[in-house]
């Protein structure tokens, strides 16, 4: 399988990103693409060639492999490694409208097309929130189909054509759990780098707020104590009120 479109792409969201994304890229290539790429294909390579039961019943071994490994598990975290990737490219897209837009109106209508600001800051976020859900959603689906995150050397299988309930045996079940814990820390440590920076941006765009309104609400009482200036209404001595305005 070609990686380079996925990697051409993280690398196009890379200039778009905060400090803490640009770390989770760094891990998903380091510690997850490369990884997978190099090592974990080879270790998964001929597992079903490797699965062997002690029976030679026609059929029984492909039965009970299915059985037990509905999904290859190399192909599961790379279907993984895709989708949770893929939410990035509504960062690429959004800065490509934008880019577009300026080039159809033919003027400035942003101060940079890949400022985090306005409707990108929130697909920024979207991107985030889907990253973050896909990344839990597969190891909760992991943990159900596998029953846990390591791999038997033994698993007893007793369905048809098995005459009876034979003993199956997995090939380097100690290797593949290594890199299958290996790869669940990886994910762990993608969905607190999510989590964070998506609670820096929103705390960050609060902050701002808050600090916005503060400094209007101090603007309008300097200009209350210090700029305050009467002016007398034209029906003045008439049982009118005298009106108050700022001044200057």
């Amino acid at each position: 399988m070609s990686w380079m479109f996925l990697r051409d792409l993280l690398s196009g969201v890379n200039k778009y990103s905060t400090g803490i994304g640009r770390i989770w890229l760094a891990v998903v290539f380091i510690f997850r693409l490369l990884v997978y790429m190099v090592a974990a294909e080879h270790v998964w390579k001929e597992e079903q060639k490797e699965f062997e039961c002690n029976v030679r019943q026609p059929g029984c071994e492909n039965v009970c492999f299915d059985y037990f490994f509905p999904i290859s598990q190399v192909r599961f975290w790379a279907l993984q490694l895709i989708m949770v990737s893929t939410p990035s490219l509504l960062v690429v897209l959004h800065v490509a409208y934008r880019e577009g837009r300026e080039r159809r109106h033919r003027k400035k209508l942003y101060v940079s097309p890949g400022t985090m600001g306005g409707g990108l800051w929130y697909t920024y976020l979207i991107s985030l929130v889907v990253k973050t859900s896909f990344e839990i959603g597969f190891l909760v689906l992991f943990y159900k189909l596998y029953d846990g995150f390591r791999v038997p050397y033994l698993v007893k299988c007793d369905l048809k054509p098995c005459p009876n309930t034979v003993d199956c045996f997995v090939s380097k079940p100690t290797e593949k759990t290594i890199f299958i814990l290996f790869l669940v820390v990886t994910s762990c440590l993608c969905i607190v780098l999510n989590v964070t920076e998506l609670s820096f941006l929103v705390l960050k765009c609060f902050t701002k707020c808050c600090l916005q309104k503060y400094s209007k609400r101090l603007k309008f009482s300097m200009c209350e104590c210090h700029n305050l200036r009467y002016v007398r209404s034209s029906g003045e001595g008439n049982g009118y009120p005298l009106h108050y305005s700022c001044l200057g």
